[in-house]
């Protein structure tokens, strides 16, 4: 038998999970269906802004938008004074319309667009150059507006290699001499790094502090470091991890499943915020003294771009049990959607936690569990399971009872979304409480 993996859940997520409205909001919107709660949200924003206070650093957080498609996010990011990293046209539209100011737009990505660029030049908004060709377009386009581009150089880390963004050290020099003589304002640089390595960071953003203190004897007055996105979320607890690890075998999966392309880290010790305690509270290499001394002592103010963290809580998906299928042992659920709308499964991986089963009426005759089973979805194709872990549920799964896929709202629900089958992408539904009760609207953007 597999291993539990109980999801971490918050208080309202709690209550709502005891409330008719989840099965009202199936019946009325006739299929499986996102939840926002934009107050989980707002908390890890305080909470990632109250790190720098407590660390005396001059800092900028950037909500990156690509996390999540909902409208809700973008407007509480305009409302609670983030900035917003954007990769597209359609992304950068999306945020001004919610509200946000264009000086408070990072534009993010490879081989950016000349309209995209265009469009970022005019909004004031600060541009993460990737690569020498899109230096010069940059200059370009900010001559034939008569303006100046706000920039930050992406730099290639050490530790990547092989990537495909960023600059290495020769073009990052070439590009200081280009920069020296265009209508581009640099104002600091950049890196992204796989992975959740506490130290890698500090590294790194110790290694671009030094960087910022040579270009500024260069005549260039640069100020800022962004160390990316990259701040884990700590969705499961340590044991229960430590247990799935030990213990999982392709057995536990339906049809001998394997994965080639891992799992994500489910439980993290130094999760969202802390994170970033952490790294600025590392002593990088070369150093004597914490990140945040570092960047104090060098008046370099730090910029981060989380996108799963600042969405920790932030939302569940919920799907209806249409079929109950006894196979082997264990059951095979299928459900009102499909697995494009989990979109671990983009990555050839799984989203592990255990869904929760919320039954439509009593089992109160049922025998004590464990009752095993995978999730199917309502389509023809053999390998569309949103979970292929045969979750050890407490009660045996009925057609009409809901299937709850907690904290997804980071990454999990729109990456991958496709109407397949002519299915409806699963709307998303913004829940709020009001004094005795919940209230619910339709996010503002379509579906």
């Amino acid at each position: 038998m597999t291993a539990r993996l109980p999801a971490h859940t918050g208080p309202e997520t709690r209550g709502l999970l005891a409330d008719p409205l989840l099965h009202e909001l199936g019946h009325g919107l006739g299929g499986p269906y996102h939840v926002l709660l934009p107050n989980a949200f707002d908390a890890n924003a305080a909470a990632f802004l109250g790190v720098f206070t407590e660390a005396g650093v001059q800092g900028r957080v950037y909500y990156a938008k690509k996390a999540n498609k909902a409208a809700v996010f973008a407007e509480q990011a305009a409302v609670t004074g983030l900035g917003m990293d954007v990769a597209s046209r359609g992304e950068l539209r999306e945020a001004l319309a919610a509200g946000v100011r264009g000086e408070d737009l990072m534009v993010t990505g490879p081989a950016k667009a000349d309209e995209l660029l265009r469009v970022a030049v005019l909004q004031g908004a600060l541009i993460a150059v990737d690569a020498l060709d899109e230096l010069d377009r940059l200059e370009a386009v900010a001559r034939e507006l008569d303006g100046k581009a706000r920039a930050l150089l992406r730099v290639l880390p050490p530790e990547q290699p092989h990537s495909r963004f960023g600059l290495d050290e020769r073009e990052v020099t070439a590009a200081l001499v280009r920069i020296g003589l265009s209508a581009v304002s640099l104002e600091g640089f950049s890196f992204h790094l796989s992975g959740y390595d506490v130290r890698q960071r500090a590294d790194l953003a110790a290694t671009l502090v030094r960087l910022c203190r040579r270009t500024r004897a260069l005549g260039l007055p640069v100020d800022s470091v962004s160390i990316g996105g990259g701040f884990a979320v700590d969705y499961v607890g340590a044991e229960d991890w430590r247990e799935f690890e030990e213990t999982s075998r392709p057995e536990h999966f339906h049809a001998g499943k394997r994965f080639g392309g891992g799992f994500y880290p489910y439980h993290s010790p130094a999760a969202g915020a802390d994170a970033l305690r952490a790294i600025l509270a590392a002593v990088p290499s070369g150093e004597r003294v914490p990140l945040a001394e570092v960047l104090r002592t060098a008046d370099v103010r730090l910029l981060v771009e989380p996108g799963r963290a600042l969405l920790d809580q932030a939302g569940f998906t919920v799907f209806r049990v249409q079929g109950v299928k006894e196979r082997d042992g264990y059951a095979i659920l299928t459900v009102d959607g499909s697995s494009l709308s989990l979109s671990e499964q983009w990555f050839d991986s799984e989203f592990l936690p255990d869904p929760l089963l919320v039954p439509a009426r009593a089992h109160a005759d049922a025998p004590a569990g464990p009752y095993p089973a995978c999730v199917g979805a309502a389509t023809c194709l053999e390998s569309d399971l949103l979970t292929w872990r045969k979750i050890p549920f407490p009660k045996p799964p009925a057609a009409g009872d809901l299937l709850v896929y907690l904290n997804t709202a980071g990454y999990q629900m729109d990456s991958n979304e496709s109407p397949f089958h002519e299915l409806p992408l699963p709307p998303k539904v913004v829940v709020e409480p009001a004094s005795d009760r919940f209230r619910w609207h339709l996010d503002r953007r379509p579906a």
